[in-house]
């Protein structure tokens, strides 16, 4: 009995996805729950499992393939036995050439012709690739049973994709003479032809990078975003994360950042100026009484931004775990769409990558959003004297139609003195 495999009920404001990965090819047994496709929305990946133990009977959507909610993806045959499919395996080698390559299960149970001698083997198994392989398959189009192994267990590798790409590379780039017509002018062959080993390569945006290209012209567009910049002396929190880090780690089992103290000298400092956590929806100001802050992070798919629910009562620890799980739910492609909506004010750190200063882009609808930057010991004048300190560029983007600049310069002077003075975030000072 054949089972359709449709597309699920897509999340709130998405009307359609992309197929970007097939982790099964016709004919090979599936198990109920699996996940057998992933669907790529403007916000998350989407994974659709197997309706019901049998094989795979039908691919009816490729990658690449626009799709809608309940539209068909594919069939299983549900209840099919595995012995089937090894017989069929079987059979299909008996009758290949002594001179030729099996071809596997799924090419003999869907009728599909063994690989040439010169293709390269395919991956004994297409479960399981790692989130890097994922994205350098998906940004450049590649079929996983097409890309060459260098393990013995079939398992792909990101150095695998690499080598595929470079011979894939180096085949276009080099002209010959079997490519081109006999007939042809010899102008036209050469025109057909890279010059000087310059190839390109055109490939298609992922959906989320389409809509990070969107919403930041829409920034740019319908928001009066100016930027104002302080610097602010990380000494004294790092000298609290020296004295109480060991302790911190092992009361709860959670690394001490830095990250932690912004996410609450943001809450203080929204606290005091609440039109920094308002957003305008038409003529109105939606004054919002919660503070949902939002984490920038840069993951193999493009920046998202998850977020913290009422950071305003989370704990250091607790904001800190929080966001090394949605970190690592990013790298993996987990996060879930309630996770990555909402937010009333972001937080950047682009310092992570070694940029010393810049001018976040206003996530929209909110109003502001802070960027953290570079750590680095550069001379200051204090009481008179040059010391050298470790000092960080801060900027606070703001949407000018609501926030002034007086209130936008004392709110990023806030969050300084609450970095500055650590003691201030416990005392609420």
């Amino acid at each position: 009995m054949s089972v359709e495999i449709k597309v699920p009920a897509l999340p709130e404001s998405v009307s359609e996805a992309t197929v970007v990965a097939w982790h099964k090819q016709p004919g090979e047994a599936v198990t109920q729950d699996q996940n057998l496709v992933d669907l790529e929305t403007d916000k998350v990946v989407l994974e659709v499992p197997a309706p019901a133990d049998g094989v795979l009977e039908a691919i009816d959507r490729a990658v690449g393939d626009t799709v809608t909610p309940d539209d068909v993806l594919g069939r299983v045959e549900a209840g099919a036995a595995p012995a089937a499919e090894v017989a069929s395996a079987a059979a299909a080698g008996g009758q290949a050439s002594a001179e030729s390559a099996p071809g596997s299960a799924g090419d003999a149970a869907s009728g599909a012709a063994p690989p040439a001698a010169e293709a390269p083997a395919p991956a004994a198994s297409l479960d399981g690739l790692s989130p890097a392989v994922r994205r350098l398959v998906r940004e450049h189009g590649l079929d996983p049973a097409q890309i060459e192994s260098s393990s013995g267990d079939g398992r792909l590798t990101k150095e695998d994709v690499l080598r595929h790409l470079e011979r894939r590379a180096e085949a276009e780039a080099a002209p010959t003479a079997a490519t081109a017509p006999q007939s042809a002018p010899a102008e036209e062959s050469a025109a057909a032809a890279p010059l000087g080993g310059r190839p390109e390569q055109r490939v298609p945006m992922t959906r989320l990078r389409q809509r990070i290209a969107e919403r930041l012209v829409e920034a740019q567009q319908n928001a009066a975003m100016l930027t104002t910049f302080n610097e602010v002396n990380m000494q004294p929190v790092m000298d609290l994360r020296a004295r109480y880090r060991e302790r911190f780690e092992k009361a709860h089992d959670v690394r001490l950042g830095f990250m932690s103290f912004f996410v609450k000298a943001a809450v203080e400092a929204l606290k005091r100026y609440p039109a920094v956590n308002a957003s305008i929806d038409g003529q109105d100001i939606i004054y919002h009484g919660y503070y949902d802050i939002g984490i920038a992070v840069s993951s193999p798919r493009g920046l998202v931004v998850p977020v913290l629910r009422d950071a305003d009562r989370l704990s250091f620890a607790e904001i800190e775990a929080q966001i090394n799980e949605l970190g690592k739910r990013a790298q993996q492609g987990k996060l879930s769409m309630d996770e990555l909506t909402g937010g009333t004010f972001t937080v950047t750190n682009g310092g992570i990558f070694g940029s010393l200063l810049s001018t976040p882009i206003i996530n929209p609808p909110q109003s502001g959003i802070l960027g953290m930057h570079k750590i680095q010991e550069r001379p200051v004048v204090e009481d008179g004297e040059i010391v050298v300190r470790p000092m960080m560029y801060l900027a606070h983007t703001y949407d000018h139609r609501l926030i002034d600049g007086r209130e936008a310069v004392q709110f990023l002077v806030t969050i300084k003195d609450c970095i500055e003075d650590p003691a201030r975030l416990l005392l609420e000072v």
